[in-house]
């Protein structure tokens, strides 16, 4: 009989495993076909990698920590809101730059342990979002000429 932790193991790498072969699936039937030639790669490799984690977690040979407690998962809800917020609805409905600046900043907010009270981290935090977008404008815009969800501004 498994343990809870074995079975949240399980479980978790059961849902990236699905996650990866439906971006996979998405990345190899979208149009137009040149336009996700990198999505296509990354999606391959994502989805190879989770099904042989998901494989290694039902035959019980994980190695990975203890799982995840109601403390850690409450923790971690407020960035998952911020991520699906990002995936169904921002990316497409503002952009994907803005979209994307706005989701790192709220995640530097959400997650970094320095006071808030303080000017100084919010404008580190400002500088951290656009050296990240920054650097994502570069990658995918200018090097990988990967075509991004577009609306408003760019």
């Amino acid at each position: 009989m498994r343990s809870y932790w074995q079975s949240q193991h399980v479980l978790a790498s059961g849902l990236v495993a699905a996650v990866g072969v439906v971006v996979a699936y998405i990345s190899f039937t979208a149009e137009p076909s040149r336009a996700f030639l990198f999505p296509r790669i990354i999606s391959s490799f994502f989805a190879v990698l989770a099904l042989w984690t998901f494989g290694k977690a039902l035959v019980g040979r994980t190695k990975v920590g203890n799982g995840l407690d109601r403390a850690a998962v409450l923790r971690l809800g407020p960035g998952l809101i911020v991520a699906l917020v990002y995936i169904f609805w921002a990316a497409n409905t503002l952009g994907f730059y803005i979209a994307t600046a706005l989701t790192v900043f709220i995640l530097l907010t959400l997650y970094d342990p320095s006071p808030h009270d303080e000017p100084r981290n919010w404008v580190r935090r400002a500088i951290v979002t656009a050296c990240f977008v920054a650097v994502m404008y570069g990658l995918f815009a200018m090097l990988l000429n990967v075509r991004t969800p577009q609306e408003i501004l760019f």
